[in-house]
């Protein structure tokens, strides 16, 4: 059975690369990796590898989903960059420290709000903060004008996003700024504070463009 479905394998390797190839001809790419358990016999044990996972972005007007699966044995951040070769777009990543590496090649960041959103939602369970109520609150506003805005064309949901989105991604900078000097620093609401901060360029520069997506969900 193992050496049919190896077989299998290499008879689709160029369907493999051609889908690769198709995938970095993308403006925008989203990019996540996974963790697997892979059998080790040797040991007698499983051990951590990792699936890292590729899809170009989706919006009305957008090419049908693209979507590669690379198996490797580490989380190294230079399978990424092997993967996207010269590929020169925007990409939509988690904070994970990996793809850093990508920025000085001249790939552009895309930071994921999804991700944002978790960290207050996850300290309001704990504690019921108000601050993370509020932070919450607000960022439900920037999902609500996607929503808005999903069935518009791409040069519609840029001017609707200029229009809605970016006052409220203002105000809300403003806010967390306002914020850095009344929080304890290591609460959680430090740290979400910490993240939405460290990681703000990245998150507002969909809203420069009708195609960027605002998180990878």
């Amino acid at each position: 059975l193992a050496e049919w479905v190896g077989a299998v394998g290499v008879a689709l390797q160029p369907l493999a690369d051609r889908l690769a190839a198709q995938l970095r001809e993308q403006a925008i790419v989203h990019a996540d990796e996974t963790p697997v358990a892979l059998l080790d016999p040797k040991a007698g044990k499983t051990r951590r590898a990792y699936l890292w996972l590729f899809r170009n972005a989706h919006y009305p007007g957008a090419d049908p989903p693209r979507v590669v699966f690379q198996f490797h044995p580490n989380r190294s951040g230079d399978h990424a960059r092997q993967f996207l070769k010269d590929w020169r777009g925007s990409l939509m990543v988690d904070e994970y420290s990996g793809y850093k590496g990508l920025w000085s090649l001249g790939i552009t960041e895309l930071a994921c709000w999804a991700h944002v959103r978790r960290k207050w939602f996850d300290q309001h369970k704990a504690s019921g903060s108000l601050i993370a109520a509020e932070a919450l609150a607000r960022i439900g506003v920037l999902y609500r004008i996607e929503r808005e805005a999903a069935t518009m064309t791409v040069e519609e949901r840029l001017v609707y996003r200029q229009r809605c989105a970016r006052p409220v991604l203002d105000a809300l900078k403003t806010w967390l700024d306002g914020l850095q000097h009344t929080v304890m620093g290591q609460s959680g609401t430090a740290k979400a504070l910490a993240y939405t901060l460290r990681r703000w360029d990245a998150l507002v520069r969909y809203v420069d463009t009708g195609a960027c997506p605002i998180d990878n969900n």
